[in-house]
């Protein structure tokens, strides 16, 4: 199973909206990141989304640009922003016969998730931006970093 990792695009402060949705630059973060999945030809059996607004509408913009259709968005405390890595990583287990997965997430859960799934258990420094795109491969319950790119190579691609 190929398990993609995406930090939501970047949003509006509290100050000017409660919710936090995203910002027109965190829009087009994504848009661009969503040109570039599709580009790459990645496609996804699961997009997984945390309840923020944030992060619903980046999973709704890749979907999107990847023939996901945006009403099958599952959205899950699995992986909001505080979550436990091993309960996402549980959460991820569930959907094992799965080939490719896409989660819309946040830090620092998002590198706690893709810690715990490299390693085990041993804390690594992971540092996901915002519209940056991570694929790990899962396979016999190990899993493998395939690659990251960040937003500005996203764009890169997109505009290519």
């Amino acid at each position: 199973m190929d398990i993609h990792l995406m930090q939501h695009g970047a949003c509006l402060p509290k100050e000017l909206d409660p919710h936090q949705p995203l910002s027109p630059v965190g829009r087009e973060q994504i848009t661009k990141s969503a040109q570039a999945a599709r580009i790459l030809g990645l496609r996804f059996e699961l997009i997984v989304a945390s309840p923020k607004v944030r992060s619903i509408q980046t999973a709704e913009i890749i979907a999107e640009y990847t023939g996901y259709p945006v009403s099958r968005i599952e959205v899950t405390e699995a992986v909001k922003a505080m979550a436990p890595a091993q309960e996402t990583i549980h959460f991820i287990n569930e959907y094992e016969g799965l080939d490719s997965i896409f989660i819309a997430g946040h830090l620092p859960s998002l590198g706690n998730i893709a810690s715990g799934l490299l390693t085990g258990g041993k804390a690594l420094d992971i540092n996901i931006e915002n519209g940056g795109l991570m694929q790990m491969a899962r396979e016999n319950g190990h899993t493998k970093l395939n690659w990251y790119l960040t937003p500005a190579q996203l764009a890169q691609i997109a505009k290519d």
